[in-house]
Protein backbone atom coordinates (compact mmCIF):
# COMPACT_ATOMS: atom_id res chain seq x y z
CA UNK A 1 0.00 0.00 0.00
CA UNK A 2 1.10 3.74 -0.55
CA UNK A 3 2.03 5.54 2.33
CA UNK A 4 0.21 8.32 1.62
CA UNK A 5 -2.89 6.01 1.87
CA UNK A 6 -1.62 4.89 4.93
CA UNK A 7 -1.17 8.00 6.87
CA UNK A 8 -4.56 9.40 5.85
CA UNK A 9 -6.28 6.42 7.15
CA UNK A 10 -4.23 6.83 10.53
CA UNK A 11 -5.20 10.76 10.72
CA UNK A 12 -8.60 10.03 9.73
CA UNK A 13 -9.40 7.34 12.43
CA UNK A 14 -7.19 9.27 14.94
CA UNK A 15 -9.87 12.22 14.25
CA UNK A 16 -12.90 10.09 14.12
CA UNK A 17 -12.03 8.73 17.71
CA UNK A 18 -10.70 11.63 19.35
CA UNK A 19 -13.99 13.69 18.32
CA UNK A 20 -15.97 10.85 19.65
CA UNK A 21 -14.05 10.22 23.04
CA UNK A 22 -14.57 14.48 23.40
CA UNK A 23 -18.25 13.65 22.79
CA UNK A 24 -18.38 11.11 25.35
CA UNK A 25 -16.54 13.12 27.98
CA UNK A 26 -18.22 16.58 27.03
CA UNK A 27 -22.29 14.12 27.49
CA UNK A 28 -21.10 12.81 30.51
CA UNK A 29 -19.53 16.05 31.93
CA UNK A 30 -22.44 17.86 31.47
CA UNK A 31 -24.58 15.60 32.86
CA UNK A 32 -22.32 15.18 35.80
CA UNK A 33 -22.32 19.10 36.52
CA UNK A 34 -26.28 19.19 36.32
CA UNK A 35 -26.52 16.76 38.86
CA UNK A 36 -24.09 18.32 41.13
CA UNK A 37 -26.05 21.69 41.01
CA UNK A 38 -29.31 20.09 41.27
CA UNK A 39 -27.92 18.35 44.67
CA UNK A 40 -25.91 21.52 45.96
CA UNK A 41 -28.11 24.25 45.28
CA UNK A 42 -31.30 22.32 44.26
CA UNK A 43 -31.42 23.69 40.34
CA UNK A 44 -33.13 22.28 37.85
CA UNK A 45 -31.85 20.01 35.72
CA UNK A 46 -33.49 21.58 32.51
CA UNK A 47 -31.45 25.10 33.08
Amino acid sequence: MNIGVLILIIVGGAAGGLSTFYLLVSLFGTLGFKIFRKVKYGTSLFN
